[in-house]
Formats: C-alpha cells, sequence, structure tokens
C-alpha cells in the first residue's frame, strides 16, 4: 500500500506496537533503558557511517524501526507510576494522615460525587500517584475544585474489578488512567488547607465556572446550559442521563464532545477572522502563531481532555502547514498527531474515544471521495446533502466494527442527524462562543438567550425522536474482537478493491470474508458449553444455567430486568432465549451437587453429600456444624446475605480449612458443566 511510504506512519506504527508489547508483557525498566540506548547508538553509527560513504542501506531501516518499538516499550514503563518507589501504593499503611489535591472532577454517582485526586502526602513522607475520591453527597457542603488541597485520616480501599462476567471493567479503565486506589469519604472527615489555584488545570477551571456563574444570570433552560458545557467547555458531567441517551441511540453522540469537528470548524472561524494580518510583514507567522495559541488556550479551558487535546494537536499541525504554505498529507498529519500524543500519554492508545475519532476521520479520508463520486447532484442543496450524507457514511464505516465491540449497538437513522445538524453545527457554535463572551462582559442581550434555547431544545427533540424509532436502532449485538479485526480487513479490502479493481484485492476480500465467517463459527462452538453461574446481586439470589444460547435465571427478583449485569452476560456468551424460573433447592454439576441453603436454614439430606453448598437470604445456622455433618467441598455465599453473616462464616471456614466464596468480593462463582 502506498499508504506506508510515509516513514512517520511507518515509524507511528512501530511506536503503537512498542506500547502494546509494554503493556502486556512486564519487562524490567532497566532492561528496557539499555536495550533503547544501544539501538539509539547505533542507529545513529549506522546513520552517519552510511551518511558519510553516501550509501544506501536497510539496516539504517529495520533498527530506526527497532529503536522506535524500544522507545514505545520505555515510554510506557516510565509512565507506569507504581514502579515509582515513592508511590503511595509502596509506602500505604492505615492510621495516617493522607493530603491530596482534586485534579478533576468526575460525573457523580447517586451517592457520592467524584473527583480524580493527586496524593501528595502520606504523614509527612511526600508521595506521588493518582487516587479516586468519594465524596458522600450533602446538601450542606459544596463541591470540591481544581486544585484544592485536602487532608483526612481515612485508608485507601481497593477498587472492585469485575464482580459479574462480561460487565464493564472499571478497575482496568482507572489503571488505565495510573488510577489504582480510591478513598470513600464524609465531608466532616475532610480538613480544606488551601483554595488557591497553582496549576493550569486549576485556572481553566476557575474560568469555566466564572464562565457558568455569568450564564446562570440568564433564563438558560438547565438542559441547554449543560450542552453548552459540552460543546464549549468540553464539561459532560452535568448532562442529563435522558438527553445523552437520546443522542448515543440517534448516532449524534459525538456532537456532545468537543472533538475534530468542532475544532475544525473553530479553525475555520480563526482563518476567517486573521484573514487581514496576512497582509502585513509577519502577517503570517502572527497568525500561526495566534491561532495555535488560541486553539491550546481552548483546549487548557475544555479541560485537556483526551477528545479535545487530540483534535487541537492534529489541527494545530494543519493550521501550520496551511500559513506555511506547505503541502500536506492528512495521514501524515494524524500520525504525527497520533505521535506526539502517545508519546506524552502511551495508555491513550486503549481509550475508545481515541480510537473511535481516529478510525472515523481515517474512514472519511479514504471513503467519503469516492462515495461522493458515485453521484454528483448538480443543484447546491442536494450537492452538500449528499456531501454530508457520505460523510455520515465512511465515518461510520470507519466505526462501525469497534463500536459494535464496545457498545453493542447501531442506530440505522445516524445519517438524519448528521445531514440536519452538522451543516448548523458552525452556528450553533459561533453563537455559542459569542453568548459566553457577551455573557462574561455583562452584555449579553435577552433574544439571544431565547434564540439560542430554542435552537438547543429543537435540536433536543429531534434527537428524542429519532431514538424512540425502535425499529431501526439495533441493539444486543454481540461482536467479539476477531469479528472486529476481520471486518476491518473487510473494509480495506473492499476500499481497495473500489480504488484499483484488480484480482489481488478481490481475492483478499474472499479470504476477509471467510475469517469472519470462521470467527463466527468459533466463537459459536466455543460458546456451545453447558455451564452454571451464581452471580453477585445485593439483596437477591440469582442463577444462571446456560445451555448453548439458552439461559435459565433462578432469581428471587420480582423481574429478570432489574439484574443489569444480566445483560451483559447475554451479549458475551450470545444468548438468544432467556426464561425465568423459581429457585430450587439443589442442582447437579456433572456428579457433584450444589445445596442452596436459604433463610429457612433447612439442610436435611439423606441420598447424597453435597459438594457445594451455596448459602441465600442469611440463614441463622451453625456453620461449623453443617460443615462437619455434610462435608462440603466449598462454601458459597452470595449478595443476598447480611454482612455481618459473611465475616463470621469467613472466619468459620478458615479455621475448619475449607474454601469460602462470597461473590461480592471474588466475582461469581461458575461451574463448568
Amino acid at each position: 500500500m502506498k499508504l506506508l511510504n510515509f516513514t512517520v506512519i511507518k515509524l507511528t506504527a512501530c511506536l503503537v506496537l512498542g506500547i502494546l508489547i509494554a503493556y502486556y508483557i512486564a519487562i524490567p525498566n532497566t532492561t528496557s533503558l539499555c536495550v533503547t540506548g544501544f539501538l539509539l547508538c547505533l542507529t545513529s553509527i549506522i546513520y552517519f557511517i552510511s551518511k558519510s560513504k553516501s550509501l544506501k542501506t536497510v539496516w539504517f531501516g529495520i533498527f530506526s524501526f527497532a529503536t522506535m518499538i524500544s522507545i514505545g516499550i520505555t515510554i510506557t514503563n516510565l509512565h507506569e507510576e507504581k514502579r515509582n518507589k515513592n508511590h503511595y501504593t509502596n509506602v500505604i499503611s492505615n492510621n495516617k494522615l493522607i493530603t491530596f489535591k482534586i485534579q478533576s472532577t468526575l460525573k457523580s454517582g447517586i451517592y457520592n460525587d467524584k473527583y480524580i485526586v493527586d496524593i501528595l502526602k502520606i504523614d509527612s513522607l511526600s508521595v506521588t500517584g493518582k487516587a479516586l475520591l468519594n465524596v458522600t453527597k450533602d446538601s450542606l457542603s459544596n463541591a470540591f475544585n481544581v486544585d484544592d488541597i485536602l487532608i483526612t485520616s481515612e485508608s485507601f480501599q481497593d477498587i472492585k474489578g469485575i464482580i459479574n462476567p462480561y460487565q464493564f471493567d472499571y478497575k482496568n479503565h482507572l489503571a488505565k488512567q495510573y488510577v489504582y486506589k480510591q478513598l470513600y469519604i464524609k465531608p466532616n472527615q475532610l480538613l480544606a488547607i488551601s483554595q488557591n489555584k497553582h496549576t493550569i488545570y486549576g485556572f481553566a477551571d476557575a474560568v469555566r465556572k466564572k464562565i457558568n456563574i455569568k450564564l446562570k444570570q440568564h433564563d438558560f433552560d438547565t438542559d441547554v446550559l449543560s450542552i453548552l458545557n459540552a460543546l464549549l467547555l468540553g464539561q459532560r458531567q452535568n448532562l442529563d442521563k435522558d438527553i445523552y441517551g437520546h443522542y448515543t441511540n440517534a448516532g449524534a453522540v459525538h456532537l456532545l464532545a468537543i472533538s475534530g469537528l468542532h475544532v475544525a470548524l473553530i479553525l475555520l472561524l480563526l482563518n476567517f477572522i486573521f484573514k487581514p494580518l496576512r497582509r502585513f510583514k509577519y502577517g503570517r507567522t502572527t497568525t500561526i502563531i495566534m491561532i495555535v495559541a488560541i486553539l491550546w488556550g481552548f483546549a487548557i479551558i475544555a479541560g485537556l481532555s483526551a477528545s479535545v487535546t487530540r483534535a487541537v494537536t492534529m489541527f494545530s499541525i494543519i493550521a501550520i502547514a496551511m500559513h506555511l504554505n506547505r503541502p500536506t498529507n492528512i495521514y501524515n498529519t494524524l500520525a504525527i498527531s497520533i505521535f506526539i500524543l502517545l508519546l506524552f500519554k502511551p495508555l491513550l492508545l486503549f481509550d475508545v474515544g481515541f480510537q473511535l475519532s481516529y478510525l472515523a476521520v481515517i474512514a472519511i479520508v479514504a471513503i467519503q471521495p469516492r462515495l461522493a463520486k458515485l453521484i454528483q447532484p448538480k443543484h447546491y442543496i442536494t450537492a452538500r446533502v449528499w456531501d454530508y450524507f457520505t460523510v455520515g457514511i465512511a465515518a461510520q464505516l470507519g466505526v462501525l466494527p469497534i463500536s459494535l465491540f464496545y457498545f453493542h449497538q447501531f442506530p440505522g437513522l445516524f445519517f438524519i442527524a448528521n445531514i440536519i445538524v452538522i451543516p448548523f453545527l458552525g452556528l450553533i457554535l459561533g453563537i455559542g462562543i459569542l453568548i459566553i463572551i457577551l455573557a462574561v462582559f455583562n452584555a449579553l442581550p435577552s433574544f439571544l438567550v431565547s434564540t439560542f434555547n430554542y435552537i438547543i431544545l429543537s435540536m433536543n427533540t429531534l434527537m428524542e425522536w429519532i431514538s424512540s424509532q425502535d425499529s431501526f436502532l439495533f441493539k444486543d449485538i454481540s461482536f467479539t474482537i476477531l469479528q472486529v479485526f476481520s471486518a476491518y480487513i473487510i473494509i480495506v479490502a473492499y476500499v481497495q478493491f473500489g480504488i484499483k479493481q484488480n484480482f489481488k484485492w478481490f481475492r483478499i476480500i474472499l479470504v476477509a470474508l471467510l475469517l469472519f465467517y470462521g470467527s463466527y463459527l468459533y466463537v459459536k462452538y466455543k460458546n456451545s458449553t453447558h455451564e452454571l453461574t451464581v452471580f453477585h446481586k445485593s439483596m437477591h439470589t440469582v442463577i444462571g444455567e446456560k445451555t448453548n444460547t439458552d439461559l435459565k435465571i433462578f432469581s428471587s427478583l420480582d423481574s429478570i430486568e432489574q439484574f443489569y449485569n444480566l445483560n451483559d452476560y447475554k451479549i458475551g456468551n450470545f444468548i438468544s432465549t432467556i426464561s425465568k424460573n423459581d429457585i430450587p433447592s439443589i442442582f447437579k454439576i456433572k456428579k457433584s451437587h450444589l445445596l442452596i441453603i436459604d433463610s429457612l436454614s433447612t439442610y436435611q439430606v439423606k441420598q447424597f453429600k453435597p459438594d457445594y453448598i451455596l448459602l441465600t437470604q442469611s440463614p441463622k445456622l451453625n456453620l461449623k456444624r453443617m460443615i462437619d455433618s455434610l462435608q462440603p467441598i466449598t462454601i458459597i455465599a452470595d449478595g443476598s446475605n447480611y454482612k455481618t453473616y459473611i465475616k463470621r462464616w469467613k472466619a468459620t471456614c478458615k479455621k475448619q480449612k475449607i474454601p469460602f466464596h462470597y461473590t461480592g468480593e471474588k466475582g461469581a462463582f461458575i461451574f463448568k458443566k
């Protein structure tokens, strides 16, 4: 492929490979540093020898790529904060004073306000690292601000990993942001020692708060204010859950996150504003500096989130190339921006938004021009509609496989939202920027407030209508990583076949289709099993018996829809039918038996001795006597039991030297049949 002729793309691919190697294989820091240093020296020697003798050698290229892979490994290791001996996880002990600083604000939960914090000290010892802070909601207490420094005597707690099969791994998600522990604290257990702003994030947070104070002085609808914050200030914490769901189901959730589309429109606006400067001496240089400074100022105010940072990085490179009259290849620009971002944040590679945004842009650049040529409308309006339609189709093709893998749904009417909203997005952003500027200077007229309210509320209504068309929203689609890779091979092969129309790419399409079908058959074979799962559900018992693609649920729930993790299990196992049943007292597992003891505490069995015992609904029994009587292999307790009972049973099992499995700590218990 001609695309791989670009050196920067090859180097970026090698950097990505190095990051993947370091993430999945533990390589000591000293080893990676020594290897990188050696390869850098060797590559430099080969370069100077070949340059002095005017020789072309493949060895320089080979060692350059090997060096870049090694650099990827090294930077990933260096960013792994837990390897630092001063990281707080390496010096943790209970009953100590913890000093920390608020780094960023997360979306609040039902019971807690959430923050990411930098740990500064444990007692008098300076430490490093980030943690998750959960502060119990209290109407009498104010929310904390970025850069606030606080002290607590509470202890760190582990972040819970996966409890039930196929559920979202929040622990792993936070670990990719170098967050490894959490604090649960009540407001009265915190002492604020500083509210001064001393980082760029703190000043940006103060600017956002000042803007919102000014905006709240006007008659904006609450939902309009939250969308204005998402569109221009990069803050989605206060978005209504239903509104966010409507945009997601309509295939337009990208409109609510500052991305390449928003930054591109802002760049066009800045180019128009600063166009007169080009007539003056040093006008181009001044324009470049001002545009790049404004773009990064905007990124800082928006909180330097992953989506904002990658978009501003890419369009800063484009802006520099445009104003220096240097021809730029969009693939090179994308590769440079990826390269720069991963150098500073290597684990950004695993960010879903990072993957989706770059795949969408690559697809638009590679596919849209070819789709646009299929039909060439003569009228301006129909031509623009066709352009927006093809952009939407190309972007969806780019993100479809990975979207199905992560989100398991496809919005069939995505093109309607894009055709109607995107043409007006520039106008919406322009009005929004004007509103913020006028509000800050106390010069915002009421008619502009009313106009913006009408526009945003109309957009919300449109998204609600599109998302309500259930027959066009395809949900609960099971899609594996094997199918993702084979689907992308199919898409690339189809695009190349459309360009070159030779038999080579036709054969690749056929092979890719066979690979896709083969991955489907493999998953079907893998899931052709019989297993029994004791799930974790607070205050309830939920047991699932899977036979191939059929699932029987034995539960104390009034409705299985109350168990939210069940949908994840259904998608992950390609389940086609689910039925609800009453909980029996005995399950047979191959040659073993599972006895269920509920609140009635009845366990008189004469025909057999159960190998496994499941305690549910907090039975009042003498566990030691029961173990002596039945002699089970393992005791299991689910989430329906009181925690005081769990603690007592755990101690008894430890004393009796019998395995004890509490689903709230160790996750669901799975029997393979």
